[in-house]
């Protein structure tokens, strides 16, 4: 019972029953201790977020070095490719439905919140696009220079940033969703909305198979092989991403699935598999952005323009690539992006990690079935370049001879 309190996901559940409930009765002192909750709780939060851009962006790109071969740099298109068509995808869907969703943004209707009795700010050391262009910077450097001290400096830094979110970002996010959510329910603008996101979120899910078969599709037609040997083996991968919400913890699960597909090379497999599993996020990154959609509709009264909604995608992609793998890890690592190119504000990034959240068991496992047909893809790549670098090298040696 213990271990079960302590999942994230029912911390999560209980903070947003717990800020519903509490948010329909209180009134007075009460309720101004909620408001500065909410906003040291944020401070900290928004504080942690540059530094969570440098640990996992930094890192990521400093290792591309080490996957410099063809085939590799071939795995990181084809996975941001995915990604980001999900993403635009799941927008196309977003800008269809929502507007028929029963969504009220009427913020005059709104209570008002009493003053904040403790305001106490705690401002980052850098802007969010300031540790973006950092950390890519630092990342590329390290890669040219390769040098391993630096390399092995910023994985450390890594696993520190990974602390802080286990240890400090986790344990408080529950607080911060609590207090955000009590004051959503006292100014009455989530109790009116609660089936708005039971219905998007079925949407989501759907998207999420329809995007899985349209890429089986694809690679079934470019390998010229039945994908359906491979989608058939991941069963227990999806199963297991449902449970663990974590690619890393269904890896073993995940390259065991890869390897009784009989049309995927093992030696292959073994390098893609642990790769993806970093770097392909394409039912997270379309959860997201439908998510987002629906939030900005909900708290702020429109959707995000066609071109800003863009600009976000197109950069989420390469966000996602550092995403750390925590629950949530995705939308985590693009705060800066929310905040800086959507313009969030607290009450809507505290919404959408909450809601995102809840449902990150689908996006994992999206990601994780995925990755098995990324994979056949890259497969029948590293193949056929094998085979032209074996045809122009055989020309080669008959030019010599003659």
């Amino acid at each position: 019972m213990k271990k079960f309190f302590k999942n994230t996901i029912v911390q999560l559940l209980i903070a947003v029953i717990l800020g519903i409930v509490v948010g329909l009765y209180i009134e007075g002192g009460l309720l101004s201790v909620v408001v500065s909750l909410k906003h040291i709780t944020g401070q900290v939060i928004f504080f942690l977020v540059p530094l969570i851009i440098l640990g996992f962006i930094a890192p990521s790109i400093a290792h591309l070095r080490n996957n410099a071969s063809k085939m590799l740099l071939f795995a990181f298109g084809i996975a941001y490719l995915s990604s980001v068509g999900a993403s635009f995808f799941g927008a196309a869907v977003g800008y269809q439905v929502i507007p028929h969703l029963d969504i009220a943004s009427d913020a005059n209707a709104l209570k008002e919140l009493p003053e904040n009795m403790l305001k106490i700010d705690i401002p980052p050391v850098m802007n969010v696009m300031t540790a973006l262009v950092l950390a890519a910077l630092i990342g590329l450097a390290t890669a040219w220079v390769k040098s391993d001290e630096v390399s092995r400096l910023l994985d450390v830094f890594q696993n520190m940033v990974l602390e802080l979110v286990r240890k400090v970002l986790l344990p408080i996010l529950p607080i911060f969703i609590f207090a955000n959510f009590c004051i959503l329910s006292y100014q009455g603008a989530v109790t009116k909305q609660l089936p708005v996101f039971l219905s998007i979120l079925l949407v989501v899910i759907i998207c999420h198979y329809i995007w899985l078969a349209l890429l089986y599709g694809i690679a079934s037609i470019y390998s010229r092989k039945n994908g359906w040997q491979v989608l058939k083996h991941y069963g227990p991968a999806y199963l297991t991403a449902l449970g663990t919400m974590s690619s890393a913890a269904t890896l073993g699960v995940a390259l065991n699935c890869a390897h009784k597909s009989p049309i995927l090379r093992k030696e292959i497999s073994d390098v893609t598999i642990p790769l993806f599993a970093n770097i392909h996020l394409c039912g997270s990154i379309l959860t997201e952005t439908v998510f987002v959609m629906t939030v900005s509709q909900l708290l702020y009264g429109a959707m995000p323009d066609f071109f800003t909604l863009t600009l976000f995608i197109l950069m989420l992609g390469l966000f996602a690539i550092g995403a750390p793998g925590v629950p949530g890890g995705t939308v985590l690592a693009s705060l800066g992006l929310i905040i800086s190119v959507l313009h969030f504000d607290e009450a809507g990034t505290a919404l959408l990690l909450t809601i995102f959240a809840l449902q990150d068991s689908f996006g994992t496992a999206c990601n994780v079935t995925g990755d098995g047909v990324l994979t056949l893809i890259t497969d029948t790549f590293a193949k056929k370049s094998a085979e032209k670098e074996a045809a122009l090298h055989q020309q080669s040696s008959t030019t010599e001879k003659e």
